[in-house]
């Protein structure tokens, strides 16, 4: 128990040392005002603040990130399109709380159904959303699980798709992170959770942003807020800032107020300190081979072109840069066959590493290669 622990602790105590080495400004847990946080950068999932990050809690409607995954899910998969319309069950109809009053039978398009999920968090829409893709609520719910244990989310039971207050449907501020990372590699998404404003029913009913941050934060591209008497005020905010991309998740905040400014502390303590910046992949030598037709191997990178890495604001030029490949091997070499690695290095912290691969395959030179060798050579000095 005490390995698992600390294993969960070692991300934020890294981070502190490394932020305080660099002369970075840590942010205190107090500063935080809410139960449980995460800060995570979106493109390499690491965790650059945390606070009980692991407590399992109740979400409210940050549990529509999931929904929202696999609807996308199933759009790229060709499972269903945005122009498809779908009728409103019972069950979907009868949901509660915030909602935009579906009636039985009403038909809608999966387009307008994203809008009312993601703008307004209509738990009725997510249900007829979740309905379209699984069958049954139910189903889906357990396409949930399945999904959320792929993406190692194990602190999360779902009970259902839309957040409303259940026994035994927890997650964790970890783990809203780790699934809002997986939904915001679906640019489309950004289409509906950085609208302010928007209508459905031929406007008719009006669509206003749960997330308020989308008028005061500069940045702001999303994501999800929820808010229910168990689950208290939640938000996965996610925003972005010259390629640096931050995802920040608060759960159980007593007020709205404490919601937004939770998430706002966080999110700026990620831009002040930190940057994405792109470094060059060095020169990469070929390696010796015995016993091989020819003497060398070419290499190749896993990863053509510059490497995006996380570090402290103000360091990218301390990073180091290091090639790691055998001095020779021996044939025979298969195309693709791994070699070595680039790592990229500050100070102590391994900030990215980049696989090598044999570009091109050899065989192994055979007794009677080694009599035409022999005669090639012995022919080239007549």
């Amino acid at each position: 128990m005490g390995g698992k622990i600390w294993k969960r602790c070692v991300p934020l105590v890294l981070t502190a040392a490394l932020l305080w080495n660099l002369g970075g400004t840590a942010l205190a847990l107090d500063d935080v005002p809410a139960p449980s946080a995460v800060l995570m950068e979106a493109g390499t999932g690491r965790v650059l603040y945390e606070k009980n990050a692991h407590e399992q809690r109740p979400c409210a409607s940050i549990t529509k990130v999931m929904t929202l995954l696999l609807v996308m899910e199933a759009l790229d998969a060709g499972k269903i399109k945005l122009e498809d319309q779908v009728a409103a069950s019972a069950h979907a109809a009868s949901m509660g709380g915030s909602d935009i009053w579906l009636k039985e039978g009403e038909v809608m398009t999966v387009d307008d159904l994203l809008k009312a999920t993601v703008i307004m968090s209509a738990n009725d829409a997510a249900v007829v959303l979740a309905e379209y893709v699984a069958g049954s609520e139910e189903d889906f719910v357990s396409q949930m699980d399945q999904r959320a244990a792929q993406l190692g989310m194990e602190d999360t039971v779902f009970k259902n798709c839309n957040g409303l207050d259940e026994d035994g449907h927890v997650t964790s501020a970890y783990d809203v992170a780790l699934m809002s990372r997986a939904l915001i590699a679906h640019e489309k998404i950004f289409d509906y959770s950085q609208v302010w404003m928007d209508s459905v029913r031929n406007g008719e009913t009006q669509l206003v942003n749960t997330n308020k941050l989308l008028k005061t934060y500069d940045g702001i591209t999303g994501l999800k807020t929820g808010t229910t008497g168990k689950a208290g005020s939640c938000i996965s905010a996610t925003a972005e800032r010259d390629g640096l991309s931050l995802i920040g998740v608060v759960l159980g905040a007593s007020s709205t107020k404490d919601r937004f400014d939770a998430a706002a502390k966080l999110l700026d303590y990620g831009f002040a300190n930190w940057a994405c910046v792109e470094l060059p992949m060095p020169s990469l030598p070929s390696v010796a081979v015995e016993n091989g037709v020819t003497d060398q191997v070419a290499v190749t990178a896993e990863t053509e072109g510059p490497i995006s890495v996380l570090v402290p604001k103000g360091q990218a030029e301390q990073v180091e840069t290091a090639v790691s490949l055998p001095e020779s091997i021996r044939a025979p070499v298969e195309e693709g066959q791994r070699l070595g690695e680039v790592v990229f290095r500050l100070g102590e912290d391994t900030l990215a590493q980049v696989p090598l691969y044999a570009s091109e395959g050899m065989e192994a030179l055979s007794l009677g290669g080694c009599f035409w060798e022999l005669l090639r050579s012995l022919c080239a000095f007549v």
